[in-house]
Protein backbone atom coordinates (compact mmCIF):
# COMPACT_ATOMS: atom_id res chain seq x y z
CA UNK A 1 0.00 0.00 0.00
CA UNK A 2 1.33 3.46 -0.92
CA UNK A 3 1.09 6.18 1.72
CA UNK A 4 1.77 9.79 0.80
CA UNK A 5 3.10 12.22 3.39
CA UNK A 6 4.43 15.76 3.70
CA UNK A 7 8.07 15.36 2.69
CA UNK A 8 10.87 15.25 2.02
CA UNK A 9 12.13 12.26 3.99
CA UNK A 10 12.57 12.77 7.75
CA UNK A 11 9.75 15.23 8.42
CA UNK A 12 7.71 14.76 11.59
CA UNK A 13 4.99 13.39 9.31
CA UNK A 14 7.45 10.82 8.00
CA UNK A 15 8.25 9.77 11.58
CA UNK A 16 4.54 9.23 12.29
CA UNK A 17 4.13 7.20 9.07
CA UNK A 18 7.15 5.01 9.86
CA UNK A 19 5.83 4.22 13.32
CA UNK A 20 2.22 3.62 12.28
CA UNK A 21 2.81 1.86 8.96
CA UNK A 22 6.31 0.34 9.08
CA UNK A 23 5.63 -2.25 6.35
CA UNK A 24 3.97 0.02 3.81
CA UNK A 25 5.54 2.00 0.96
CA UNK A 26 5.76 5.70 1.83
CA UNK A 27 5.89 8.43 -0.81
CA UNK A 28 7.03 11.98 0.09
CA UNK A 29 5.34 15.05 -1.41
CA UNK A 30 6.61 18.62 -1.29
CA UNK A 31 3.44 20.24 0.09
CA UNK A 32 0.21 19.38 1.86
CA UNK A 33 -1.91 20.19 -1.25
CA UNK A 34 0.34 17.82 -3.24
CA UNK A 35 -0.60 15.03 -0.80
CA UNK A 36 -4.30 15.72 -1.28
CA UNK A 37 -3.94 15.90 -5.06
CA UNK A 38 -2.02 12.62 -5.19
CA UNK A 39 -4.71 10.87 -3.20
CA UNK A 40 -7.47 12.25 -5.42
CA UNK A 41 -5.51 11.12 -8.51
CA UNK A 42 -5.13 7.58 -7.08
CA UNK A 43 -1.34 7.82 -7.01
CA UNK A 44 -1.52 6.65 -3.39
CA UNK A 45 -4.03 4.78 -1.23
CA UNK A 46 -3.63 6.91 1.92
CA UNK A 47 -2.29 10.35 2.80
CA UNK A 48 -0.94 11.51 6.16
CA UNK A 49 -0.85 15.26 6.78
CA UNK A 50 -0.45 17.47 9.88
CA UNK A 51 -3.66 18.89 11.34
CA UNK A 52 -2.72 20.64 14.58
CA UNK A 53 0.26 21.48 16.75
CA UNK A 54 -0.10 21.82 20.51
CA UNK A 55 1.72 25.18 20.51
CA UNK A 56 0.94 26.75 17.15
CA UNK A 57 -2.64 25.55 16.69
CA UNK A 58 -4.32 24.23 13.58
CA UNK A 59 -2.63 23.78 10.21
CA UNK A 60 -5.06 25.93 8.29
CA UNK A 61 -4.18 24.69 4.81
CA UNK A 62 -5.09 21.13 5.86
CA UNK A 63 -8.45 22.23 7.22
CA UNK A 64 -9.21 24.40 4.21
CA UNK A 65 -8.38 21.65 1.72
CA UNK A 66 -10.39 19.15 3.71
CA UNK A 67 -13.46 21.39 3.69
CA UNK A 68 -13.26 23.42 0.47
CA UNK A 69 -11.22 21.40 -2.03
CA UNK A 70 -11.73 17.66 -1.57
CA UNK A 71 -14.26 15.16 -0.27
CA UNK A 72 -12.07 12.72 1.65
CA UNK A 73 -12.97 11.06 4.95
CA UNK A 74 -10.60 10.98 7.92
CA UNK A 75 -9.90 7.32 8.70
CA UNK A 76 -7.44 7.74 11.60
CA UNK A 77 -5.60 10.27 13.73
CA UNK A 78 -2.05 9.99 15.04
CA UNK A 79 -0.51 12.21 17.72
CA UNK A 80 3.28 12.26 17.93
CA UNK A 81 5.77 14.15 20.15
CA UNK A 82 7.80 16.98 18.64
CA UNK A 83 11.43 17.65 19.55
CA UNK A 84 13.33 20.36 17.72
CA UNK A 85 17.14 20.52 17.36
CA UNK A 86 19.50 23.05 15.82
CA UNK A 87 21.78 21.53 13.20
CA UNK A 88 24.40 22.66 10.71
CA UNK A 89 26.54 21.17 7.97
CA UNK A 90 29.38 19.11 9.55
CA UNK A 91 32.03 21.40 8.06
CA UNK A 92 30.45 24.32 9.98
CA UNK A 93 30.00 22.49 13.29
CA UNK A 94 32.63 24.50 15.18
CA UNK A 95 31.41 27.80 13.72
CA UNK A 96 27.69 27.37 14.38
CA UNK A 97 27.45 30.59 16.40
CA UNK A 98 28.47 32.44 13.23
CA UNK A 99 25.39 31.12 11.43
CA UNK A 100 24.20 33.70 8.92
CA UNK A 101 20.65 32.46 8.30
CA UNK A 102 18.27 29.92 9.83
CA UNK A 103 15.88 27.73 7.84
CA UNK A 104 12.84 25.83 9.02
CA UNK A 105 9.07 25.57 8.89
CA UNK A 106 7.33 28.64 10.32
CA UNK A 107 5.83 26.61 13.18
CA UNK A 108 9.24 25.26 14.19
CA UNK A 109 10.77 28.73 14.17
CA UNK A 110 7.97 30.01 16.39
CA UNK A 111 8.37 27.04 18.75
CA UNK A 112 12.07 27.87 19.29
CA UNK A 113 11.77 31.64 19.81
CA UNK A 114 13.56 31.74 23.17
CA UNK A 115 16.58 29.79 21.94
CA UNK A 116 16.88 31.93 18.81
CA UNK A 117 16.56 35.13 20.82
CA UNK A 118 19.15 34.00 23.36
CA UNK A 119 21.74 32.21 21.20
CA UNK A 120 21.28 33.62 17.68
CA UNK A 121 19.69 37.00 18.25
CA UNK A 122 19.20 39.04 15.12
CA UNK A 123 19.95 36.20 12.71
CA UNK A 124 17.31 36.17 9.94
CA UNK A 125 15.00 33.18 9.58
CA UNK A 126 13.59 31.88 6.31
CA UNK A 127 10.53 29.62 6.08
CA UNK A 128 10.61 26.28 4.28
CA UNK A 129 7.80 23.86 3.44
CA UNK A 130 8.93 21.51 6.23
CA UNK A 131 11.67 21.08 8.80
CA UNK A 132 13.20 18.28 6.73
CA UNK A 133 13.28 20.53 3.65
CA UNK A 134 15.37 22.95 5.72
CA UNK A 135 17.80 20.17 6.66
CA UNK A 136 17.99 19.01 3.06
CA UNK A 137 18.78 22.56 1.91
CA UNK A 138 21.58 22.96 4.47
CA UNK A 139 23.11 19.67 3.37
CA UNK A 140 23.11 20.81 -0.26
CA UNK A 141 24.44 24.33 0.45
CA UNK A 142 27.33 24.19 2.93
CA UNK A 143 28.81 27.47 1.65
CA UNK A 144 25.83 29.45 2.93
CA UNK A 145 26.86 28.72 6.53
CA UNK A 146 23.22 28.41 7.53
CA UNK A 147 21.49 26.36 10.19
CA UNK A 148 18.29 24.33 10.28
CA UNK A 149 15.72 23.57 12.95
CA UNK A 150 14.58 19.99 12.50
CA UNK A 151 14.33 16.58 14.17
CA UNK A 152 16.90 13.90 14.91
CA UNK A 153 15.87 11.76 11.95
CA UNK A 154 16.49 14.70 9.59
CA UNK A 155 20.01 15.12 10.96
CA UNK A 156 20.71 11.43 10.30
CA UNK A 157 19.02 11.39 6.90
CA UNK A 158 20.91 14.42 5.57
CA UNK A 159 24.19 13.99 7.45
CA UNK A 160 24.00 17.14 9.57
CA UNK A 161 25.56 17.82 12.96
CA UNK A 162 23.23 18.60 15.86
CA UNK A 163 24.87 21.39 17.84
CA UNK A 164 22.00 22.16 20.21
CA UNK A 165 19.39 19.64 21.33
CA UNK A 166 15.81 20.25 22.44
CA UNK A 167 15.72 23.95 21.63
CA UNK A 168 11.92 24.21 21.70
CA UNK A 169 10.45 26.62 24.26
CA UNK A 170 7.91 24.17 25.71
CA UNK A 171 8.87 20.55 26.21
CA UNK A 172 5.34 19.18 26.08
CA UNK A 173 4.76 19.61 22.38
CA UNK A 174 2.84 17.27 20.09
CA UNK A 175 1.43 17.33 16.58
CA UNK A 176 -1.79 15.68 15.43
CA UNK A 177 -1.77 14.05 12.01
CA UNK A 178 -4.78 12.76 10.12
CA UNK A 179 -4.89 9.77 7.81
CA UNK A 180 -7.09 10.19 4.74
CA UNK A 181 -8.28 7.68 2.16
CA UNK A 182 -10.97 7.24 -0.47
CA UNK A 183 -11.45 3.66 0.73
CA UNK A 184 -12.49 2.19 4.05
CA UNK A 185 -9.12 0.83 5.13
CA UNK A 186 -9.15 -0.83 8.55
CA UNK A 187 -6.37 0.30 10.88
CA UNK A 188 -5.60 -2.03 13.76
CA UNK A 189 -6.32 -1.06 17.35
CA UNK A 190 -2.70 -1.31 18.44
CA UNK A 191 -2.33 -2.25 22.08
CA UNK A 192 0.19 0.42 23.02
CA UNK A 193 -0.77 3.41 20.87
CA UNK A 194 -4.55 3.01 20.37
CA UNK A 195 -6.45 5.44 22.60
CA UNK A 196 -10.06 5.44 21.42
CA UNK A 197 -12.37 6.88 18.78
CA UNK A 198 -13.40 10.33 17.60
CA UNK A 199 -16.00 11.71 15.23
CA UNK A 200 -15.32 15.01 13.49
CA UNK A 201 -18.31 17.12 12.44
CA UNK A 202 -18.42 20.27 10.29
CA UNK A 203 -21.33 22.59 11.06
CA UNK A 204 -22.45 25.73 9.26
CA UNK A 205 -24.82 27.93 11.26
CA UNK A 206 -27.95 29.57 9.82
CA UNK A 207 -27.39 33.23 9.09
CA UNK A 208 -28.59 35.98 11.39
CA UNK A 209 -30.00 33.80 14.16
CA UNK A 210 -29.20 34.86 17.70
CA UNK A 211 -28.12 32.00 19.93
CA UNK A 212 -27.48 29.57 17.07
CA UNK A 213 -24.10 28.41 18.42
CA UNK A 214 -25.63 27.90 21.87
CA UNK A 215 -28.32 25.70 20.30
CA UNK A 216 -25.65 23.68 18.48
CA UNK A 217 -23.66 23.05 21.64
CA UNK A 218 -26.82 22.21 23.56
CA UNK A 219 -27.58 19.42 21.06
CA UNK A 220 -24.36 17.74 22.16
CA UNK A 221 -24.59 18.71 25.85
CA UNK A 222 -27.98 17.23 26.73
CA UNK A 223 -26.89 13.95 25.12
CA UNK A 224 -23.78 14.06 27.36
CA UNK A 225 -21.41 13.91 24.39
CA UNK A 226 -17.92 15.13 25.27
CA UNK A 227 -16.39 17.61 22.82
CA UNK A 228 -12.58 17.57 22.73
CA UNK A 229 -12.30 20.48 20.28
CA UNK A 230 -14.35 23.22 18.67
CA UNK A 231 -12.86 25.59 16.12
CA UNK A 232 -14.21 28.18 13.70
CA UNK A 233 -12.87 28.80 10.19
CA UNK A 234 -13.92 31.33 7.53
CA UNK A 235 -16.39 30.12 4.91
CA UNK A 236 -14.55 32.27 2.33
CA UNK A 237 -17.84 33.79 1.27
CA UNK A 238 -17.46 37.12 3.09
CA UNK A 239 -16.52 38.63 6.42
CA UNK A 240 -18.42 37.18 9.37
CA UNK A 241 -19.28 33.88 7.67
CA UNK A 242 -17.82 30.89 9.51
CA UNK A 243 -18.16 27.16 9.84
CA UNK A 244 -17.29 25.12 12.92
CA UNK A 245 -15.23 21.96 13.24
CA UNK A 246 -16.20 19.88 16.30
CA UNK A 247 -14.48 16.74 17.58
CA UNK A 248 -16.70 14.35 19.54
CA UNK A 249 -15.03 11.79 21.81
CA UNK A 250 -16.90 8.74 20.57
CA UNK A 251 -17.34 6.48 17.57
CA UNK A 252 -20.28 7.26 15.32
CA UNK A 253 -23.27 5.26 16.54
CA UNK A 254 -26.84 4.66 15.41
CA UNK A 255 -28.56 6.89 17.97
CA UNK A 256 -26.69 9.78 19.61
CA UNK A 257 -24.70 11.33 16.75
CA UNK A 258 -27.48 10.79 14.17
CA UNK A 259 -29.79 12.45 16.70
CA UNK A 260 -27.48 15.47 16.90
CA UNK A 261 -27.34 15.72 13.11
CA UNK A 262 -31.13 15.55 12.81
CA UNK A 263 -31.62 18.19 15.52
CA UNK A 264 -29.10 20.57 13.96
CA UNK A 265 -30.56 20.17 10.49
CA UNK A 266 -33.98 20.98 11.97
CA UNK A 267 -32.38 24.24 13.14
CA UNK A 268 -31.35 24.98 9.53
CA UNK A 269 -27.70 24.12 10.17
CA UNK A 270 -25.67 22.35 7.49
CA UNK A 271 -23.92 19.30 8.91
CA UNK A 272 -21.23 17.05 7.44
CA UNK A 273 -19.42 14.15 9.12
CA UNK A 274 -15.74 14.44 8.17
CA UNK A 275 -14.90 11.07 9.66
CA UNK A 276 -15.35 8.65 12.56
CA UNK A 277 -12.03 7.03 13.28
CA UNK A 278 -9.56 5.55 15.79
CA UNK A 279 -6.88 7.77 17.25
CA UNK A 280 -3.39 6.88 18.42
CA UNK A 281 -0.70 8.37 20.65
CA UNK A 282 2.89 7.63 19.64
CA UNK A 283 5.77 7.84 22.09
CA UNK A 284 6.55 10.53 24.61
CA UNK A 285 8.72 13.61 24.32
CA UNK A 286 11.67 12.26 26.29
CA UNK A 287 15.22 13.60 26.11
CA UNK A 288 17.43 11.88 23.56
CA UNK A 289 20.66 10.05 24.33
CA UNK A 290 22.41 11.96 21.52
CA UNK A 291 25.62 13.71 22.49
CA UNK A 292 25.28 17.47 22.13
CA UNK A 293 28.21 19.12 20.39
CA UNK A 294 28.72 22.63 21.73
Amino acid sequence: MRIGFLGPKATFTDIAVREMFPKEQSVPYATIPDCFDALMADEIEMAVVPLENALEGSVNITLDYLVHEVDLPIIAEVTSPVRQHFMVHPMNKDLWKETGIIYSHSHAIAQCHKFLHRELKGIPCENTTSTAAAAQFIKSNPDIRGGAIANELAAKEYGLAIVREDIHDVHYNHTRFIVLSKKEIPISERKNSFKGYKTTVMITLPSDRAGALHQVLSAFAWRKLNLSKIESRPMKTGLGNYFFIIDVDMKQDDILIPGVVAELEALDCKVKILGSYPYYQLGVAEKSSLHVNS
